[in-house]
């Protein structure tokens, strides 16, 4: 069986570093599971669409989605959401809603102990 080599997209692996850092430095195990999810296999990285984040999350809140936002559904309520991508129509959605789309590492940045984050796969 071949050795696990990680992902090959150097801002990923720049980004799991920076998240594996961050978190021991703060001792905060959110960036270091996100590190972990980010660092798996592309095919089983989280895909969410805003449909999941209307029912799942409220007026307000701050979500992270180690993977990909998708459109598909509408959002009726502003909240913040940080990923490693999104398509344009849902950053667009997003936005129209009145709330904000962030990189992980800008959310890393803006809250370092990541108290009152959300993590949705």
């Amino acid at each position: 069986m071949p050795a696990r080599t990680g992902p090959t997209n150097p801002m990923l692996r720049r980004l799991i570093r920076q998240l594996r850092e961050h978190g021991r430095k703060q001792k905060a195990k959110i960036w270091l599971d996100i590190a972990e999810r980010l660092e798996g296999p592309s095919r089983i990285r989280s895909e969410v669409n805003l449909s999941q984040l209307e029912r799942y999350a409220s007026n307000g809140d701050v979500v992270v989605v180690p993977g990909k936002v998708l459109a598909a559904g509408r959002l009726s309520h502003p909240i913040s959401v940080a990923a490693f991508r999104f398509s344009s129509p849902a950053r667009r959605k997003l936005m129209m809603a009145g709330g904000r789309a962030l990189t992980i590492q800008e959310l890393m940045e803006q809250n370092p102990t990541g108290k009152g984050v959300k993590l949705m796969e």
